[in-house]
């Protein structure tokens, strides 16, 4: 065996003559003689095993795979093992040395989101980690995804109803020139609905699908979920009730007997208010007001 070289194998995106390939790169370690390099390439198999799918050997310090849909498709991970030799003597190899996992294709970040009913927004980032190919002069160099949101609550009393909502029913991701990881991105937002409902904690996923794209390689992609845990929040409660008695949020007890219109609540920081009318309801002893109708804005 020769010995361990510090190849260092990475995987990048790189279009190549206006079509998507994986790049293999590596160190070339100085040597007296000069060296080959045997370059596999293999991707997880669902079932999380690796296969090779391609092999290369080469002068150079790099070594390309074309991402054309069969045997590299959309959400693979792939990696690149380089080993190498000697023209004079190529049974003395060095140790192989192993890239990292590149995954290939449509990105969520976070990967999941926990959240409660609280009004807040939540940045979503969606990046492609490939870059995109313009497959004709009058197409656009972007990937349009169609948002969709499935509920996976199992009580049947809210499904139908919506956990959450976006910002965006769709989102264009513009080609970008590659970096850390990301070809293309875009942002949108993720907010759970305030229901007044103690519906228990939710489970929601965003599911993102590319639309109106014609070549191979993203037409039958579907890129992974992302799931959303809604926290259901406590609803506070007030009330007005028989002639009438007023309980607030906060438990404070009292009574009004007075006929009119009047202000029950306000909030402080959106625009929802109740008023509440009053009228004489006939006490026999003293006067007697009964609620008779009631707006909510």
């Amino acid at each position: 065996k020769l010995p361990r070289l510090a190849l260092q194998p990475v995987v990048i995106p790189e279009l190549v003559h206006g079509r998507v390939h994986l790049k293999c790169t590596y160190s070339r370690p100085f040597s007296k003689a000069p060296l080959r390099y045997l370059v596999v390439w293999s991707r997880l198999s669902t079932s999380g095993k690796k296969e090779q799918i391609q092999h290369d050997t080469t002068l150079q310090s790099f070594s390309y795979a074309e991402m054309n849909g069969i045997n590299l498709v959309l959400g693979d991970t792939v990696f690149c093992t380089v080993t190498a030799f000697t023209k004079d003597t190529p049974e003395q190899q060095s140790l192989p040395e192993e890239s990292k996992g590149f995954y290939a294709g449509i990105k969520f970040l976070p990967e999941s989101l926990k959240i409660a009913e609280d009004g807040k927004e939540h940045v979503l980032t969606v990046l492609s980690t490939v870059p995109i190919a313009c497959p004709g002069h009058d197409d656009s160099c972007n990937i349009t995804l169609q948002l969709t949101i499935e509920d996976m609550g199992k009580n049947s009393q809210f499904l139908g109803r919506p956990n959450i909502a976006l910002s965006a029913c769709q989102v264009d991701l513009l080609r970008v020139p590659c970096s850390e990881s990301s070809c293309a991105a875009a942002t949108l937002t993720v907010t759970a609905v305030t229901d007044f409902a103690q519906d228990g904690n939710r489970i929601s996923r965003i599911r993102a699908g590319p639309v109106g794209r014609r070549d191979l390689l993203w037409r039958a992609y579907t890129p992974k979920d992302v799931k959303v845990t809604v926290q259901d929040l406590p609803t506070g409660n007030c009330y007005s009730f028989t002639d009438p008695h007023i309980i607030t949020f906060d438990g404070w007890h009292y009574d009004n007997y007075k006929i009119g219109t009047f202000l029950l609540c306000q909030s402080t920081s959106r625009v929802f208010e109740v008023h509440v009318r009053q009228w004489d309801c006939g006490g026999h002893h003293s006067a007697t007001a009964c609620n008779c109708g009631v707006a909510a804005r």
